[in-house]
């Protein structure tokens, strides 16, 4: 089967970039298309072995860097303009740029791979909170109109729906009125000695990822805080500043890591702390139970399908820092199996997406094609 890849952009190398990345390991000679990608950017370097096919906007000065958010109305024309007339079959990986609106022969098959329904236009929070300005908010309530509609429409059309979770699965069926299959991301980290291993003289909990509003790493911060408790905090983020402002002496800033440091810091936590709401699956809850680290998380989303209460973490049920306090105690009182944790991150591995991704296009093709011969 001669495939296609499709992706919002490249820029930024978080959550769907790796699913990206694997899906291109999977069918090494599929192109990747795209509105555009930042060259010299994280998530470029990582497909700099791919062919990438961007679209006529890419072209546009400044639209890669500011105005791809403001002009995103421009979606459905961007999406328009590629012709798949030469594939079998086009995996797409959908989140807020709305890839699934590319149009594909009847003979094509469509296998369209969720993160999520695009969270700003169903009132979910986004890790940009621009609407506080009275213009933007206008100007987004008669945009979103016209792309909720191209939304719904485009999801229509796809043969097949994939959703990244249970919390994923139910929106798609709550904003599109369609069925879907879960698949869960691939989740991977470096296998190392350390694994699982605290490092000595190091007592401490971790939380860290892109650091914005609604990952509530403030409300973690303040429950250090106030226990005295050491906690670090990895990655970067417009609330970088803010939480340095009110962090006391025992929190400690890691700014960027490789994916060594990472496992290291993961191997080495008493736990790790995810607290965003909503969160579509979260990769970084996995990450830690796949070094036997447990983890402390917000009641929600995502988080509830892949932590296992009083097994391979807790969960706290209000996003207050006294509620947090009381999930620290519990994790540093509980005497958790590292190898029961790590069996349970085994379930969100890279081989199992491998194998079910393989097995859902190998049969939907049989189908289309059954259909097609009727």
């Amino acid at each position: 089967m001669k495939v296609a890849l499709v992706h919002d952009y490249l820029n930024e190398f978080g959550g769907a970039e790796r699913v990206l990345r694997v899906l291109a390991e999977m069918y090494p000679e599929a192109p990747i298309y795209t509105a555009f990608a930042v060259k010299g950017s994280a998530a470029y370097e990582k497909f700099s072995d791919r062919k990438i096919v961007e679209s006529w906007v890419a072209k546009i000065p400044g639209f890669a860097k500011k105005l791809h958010s403001p002009l995103r109305f421009m979606a459905p024309l961007i999406w328009k303009s590629f012709d798949f007339s030469g594939f079998d079959v086009v995996i797409s990986s959908s989140s807020w740029y709305m890839t699934k609106g590319i149009q594909v022969p009847q003979k094509t098959l469509h296998v369209s791979y969720i993160h999520t329904p695009p969270r700003y236009l169903y009132g979910y929070s986004t890790s940009v909170q621009l609407q506080k300005y009275r213009l933007v908010r206008w100007y987004a309530m008669v945009v979103n109109y016209f792309l909720r509609q191209y939304d719904f429409a485009s999801a229509q059309k796809v043969d097949v729906l994939v959703a990244n979770s249970l919390e994923v699965q139910g929106r798609i069926k709550k904003f599109w009125r369609r069925e879907s299959q879960v698949i869960y991301p691939p989740v991977e980290i470096v296998k190392h000695e350390a694994r699982g291993k605290k490092r000595e003289g190091e007592e401490y909990f971790l939380t860290g990822g892109r650091l914005v509003g609604p990952k509530h790493f403030d409300v973690a911060i303040e429950a250090a805080n106030r226990l005295h408790v050491a906690l670090s905090v990895f990655g970067r983020g417009p609330y970088e500043s803010h939480l340095r402002s009110m962090a006391g002496e025992t929190i400690t800033f890691r700014g960027k890591v490789n994916e060594q440091e990472l496992a290291d810091l993961y191997a080495g936590a008493k736990g790790f702390i995810a607290l965003a709401t909503d969160e579509d699956f979260g990769i970084t809850p996995v990450e830690a139970m796949m070094c036997g680290t447990p983890v402390l998380a917000y009641r929600g989303g995502g988080f509830v399908e892949s932590v296992v209460e009083g097994e391979t973490g807790e969960f706290v049920d209000e996003l207050t820092p006294e509620a947090v306090m009381k999930g620290i105690k519990k994790i540093e009182s509980s005497n958790y199996s590292k190898e029961k944790i790590k069996k349970q991150a085994d379930k969100f591995s890279k081989e199992r997406f491998v194998k079910e991704i393989e097995q859902l296009v190998e049969t939907e093709w049989k189908k289309k094609h059954a259909t097609l011969l009727r």
